[in-house]
């Protein structure tokens, strides 16, 4: 027999009461009153009983397994409704605490440079690192704009292409931190990695040639060789990166012009090629005479990043560090380093006739950041929030298939066998969380039964928490019982 909504313990009566409410625990809804989907009922017991004073500010609800079955219902219908309550406001999940109704909200400052936090299911689609939550950091970021603010006419004009001596000098700073030795006539500041990515493939390649890369590489370099008509091949990889004598069959049969990798922490595989690897693969590209793009996206994640391959093989490497992964992707800013100062002229040539330049307030921007240690600070939250989100996610998701590199905010997971990437995604959207199928990354042969989840962005620990069971709950089931579930 149903229980009505709010109703306790027997005797205790279910009308409105303003004195301290029963132990949560034993709050039980009656979802049939509502005639909606369950996981929308609960969400609209809550509010009601919220706002006739039977749950109570601060008060802990039932553990969503408990409550799964007291109301003889699946868990992920519950989690789903406490997703939904949480999405509107009226509830927030604590790691390792349990759910609690939310208070009243909070005044929001005059000034602000970052998103609140969001309530709800998580959208793992995008690779974001942490965005950071200290007050007295966001402080520090904050400052170091309004500081930059008081030179906005100049940073509002024209500036000449490449980063001024000042942007150079402070690149050279940040790109030293990665071991990374430059001078400032083979340095350019670029629009973003991406625009970086494409003006060097522009610049060793025409229409028709072919890049090498690996079997799982990135998306946008699957989209600007194809803007670019240019034919990708992917190279065959291994826990320790792409294979070597694979890469040397490739340049005996096609002749590539280049080689683009995603040496560290790459996406989405999370493999870092290993250093006896990097050797080898930098030995094939200076016998066939291949240029290395080098997208070192997330080099600086780790705490002792991997030897880079211009540090190699300088002479044929055109490293990429971008700011996107390691301070914030609003930044659209990179610093490039070219094989020579004759091949960054021509470099130069190609990304003002697409781009202008980069912009002169983000550019300032990150070298106030990187002068007075904020970019410093920001990189140790990205590290230490990544560290414990791997935590989390390892412990949801490590023995259905997960993996990932500690140091890392992304993961890749290789589903069990009987799911396919397709019902997983969907099952996935169908709770309102976000996955990358394998599809997106691949370049060549038949995409694996894998996604990439992505453990950054707004969204805090228990947001992610709560929808990392989810999905862990529904791969311990067959993807057709799980159908039922979501």
């Amino acid at each position: 027999m149903a229980i009505g909504r709010g109703s306790r313990k027997p005797g205790r009566s279910a009308g409105p009461t303003t004195s301290p409410s029963p132990p949560p625990d034993g709050w039980t809804p009656d979802l049939g009153r509502w005639g909606k989907p369950h996981y929308l009922a609960i969400a609209e017991a809550i509010a009601d009983d919220i706002r006739t004073g039977r749950l109570a500010v601060a008060e802990r609800l039932p553990p969503q397994r408990a409550l799964a079955e007291r109301l003889e219902l699946n868990f992920t219908t519950v989690a789903r409704g406490y997703v939904e309550a949480q999405r509107r406001g009226l509830v927030e999940a604590r790691v390792g605490q349990g759910t609690f109704v939310a208070g009243p909200a909070m005044p929001v400052p005059a000034l602000r440079i970052m998103a609140p936090r969001r309530h709800g299911p998580v959208d793992f689609t995008m690779n974001l690192p942490p965005e950071p939550d200290d007050p007295a950091l966001l402080a520090r970021m904050q400052g170091g704009l309004a500081s930059v603010s008081e030179d906005l006419p100049n940073l509002l004009r024209y500036q000449g292409f490449g980063g001024t001596p000042e942007d150079k000098d402070a690149a050279i700073e940040w790109l030293r931190r990665r071991g990374l030795e430059a001078s400032r006539d083979r340095l350019l500041i670029c629009p973003g990695a991406h625009a970086a990515i494409g003006a060097v493939m522009s610049l060793v390649a025409q229409p028709g040639d072919t890049i090498c890369c690996e079997t799982l590489t990135y998306p946008g370099a699957r989209a600007l060789a194809a803007h670019l008509g240019m034919r990708l091949v992917g190279l065959p990889m291994d826990a320790e990166g792409i294979d070597a004598a694979a890469f040397a069959a490739t340049c005996t049969r096609h002749a590539p012009k280049a080689l683009y990798l995603n040496p560290t922490l790459q996406n989405p595989t999370t493999i870092t090629i290993s250093p006896a690897r990097r050797a080898d693969i930098v030995t094939v590209a200076r016998r066939y005479n291949v240029a290395i793009i080098e997208d070192d996206a997330y080099g600086f994640v780790p705490v002792t990043p991997a030897t880079s391959f211009y540090q190699l093989a300088p002479e044929i490497t055109y490293h990429v560090a971008g700011l996107a992964k390691c301070l914030g992707a609003g930044l659209r800013l990179a610093y490039m380093l070219a094989p020579s100062a004759r091949a960054a002229l021509q470099l130069t040539a190609a990304l003002r006739a697409s781009t202008v330049m980069a912009s002169p307030i983000t550019t300032a921007l990150a070298t106030r950041w990187i002068g007075d240690g904020t970019a410093e600070a920001i990189l140790a939250f990205v590290r230490s929030e990544s560290r414990v989100r791997q935590g989390i996610a390892t412990g949801m998701l490590g023995r259905h298939g997960a993996t990932a590199d500690p140091a890392g905010f992304h993961l890749w997971l290789s589903l069990p066998e009987g799911w396919t990437r397709s019902a997983f995604a969907s099952q996935a959207r169908a709770a309102g969380i976000g996955a990358v199928a394998s599809d997106a990354f691949l370049a060549a042969g038949e995409a694996p039964e894998a996604v990439r989840i992505c453990l950054g962005g707004l969204a805090g620990r228990a947001e992610i928490a709560q929808s990392l069971e989810i999905l862990a709950h529904a791969l311990s089931h067959s993807p057709a019982l799980a159908s039922a579930y979501i």
